[in-house]
């Protein structure tokens, strides 16, 4: 009996792996996202990627399911011509920040010219009017549309000089100051919108096959 079922044991295992893909085979050697990267440069598909998923930044239906894999895991997503596979190489957290801005280009105006102008836009909004109606009003750059909101950013994503006056102890929510980065005539209002926030973070390895 014993050898029975060692037998249909072998039978299932060897179905299994012939009810393989090669790419599934692939995937299952791989283990971090250097070997994801080398893995890609021997696919030529712009398909083929590694993609970082953000919990706050991403909430598609995909995503969601996605981030309840554990690391390793494979979802595949079938249609009619292609075949998708999406591989969690990695999971972290990262903090990030929130602010939102007023630009003013420094380029156009002295710094006595901007300085007023700050001063005014200050008043405006400690007497009442909305930070996101100031922003559609005064800032000079295409997140004006968003009313000034930055989204989520890591802290290095910035300049330097940005930095540097951002992530000073100081400054508490909902805070209104100024930031100035002379060397890129960049001048500006910021408004602390939100606290530091630890957000889960995946790599996800997609890999597009297209069905014969």
């Amino acid at each position: 009996m014993f050898k029975k079922l060692l037998i249909l044991l072998a039978f299932s295992t060897s179905s299994f792996l012939i009810a393989q893909t090669s790419t599934e085979k692939e995937l299952e050697i791989l283990e971090t996202p250097e070997q994801a990267e080398s893995y890609l440069e021997t696919k030529k598909s712009k398909k083929n990627k590694l993609i970082t998923f953000n919990e706050e930044k991403h909430k598609t239906i995909l995503a969601k399911e996605l981030f309840k894999l554990r690391i390793g895991g494979t979802k595949i997503n079938e249609r009619e011509f292609e075949k998708t596979y999406y591989k969690v190489i990695s999971k972290t957290k990262k903090t990030y920040h929130r602010i939102a801005y007023i630009y003013i280009d420094g380029s156009k105006n002295s710094l006595n010219e901007i300085n007023e102008f700050r001063d005014k836009i200050i008043a405006k909004y400690n007497n009442g009017a909305p930070f996101d109606f100031l922003a559609k009003q005064y800032s000079k750059d295409d997140n004006a549309n968003k009313g000034g909101d930055l989204g989520w950013f890591l802290k290095e994503d910035m300049h330097p000089d940005f930095q540097n006056e951002i992530f000073k102890t100081d400054h508490s929510l909902n805070d209104i100051f100024t930031v100035d980065v002379p060397s890129e005539n960049w001048y500006y209002v910021v408004l602390k919108t939100h606290e530091p926030k630890d957000i889960s973070e995946i790599e996800v390895l997609k890999i597009v096959e297209t069905k014969n």
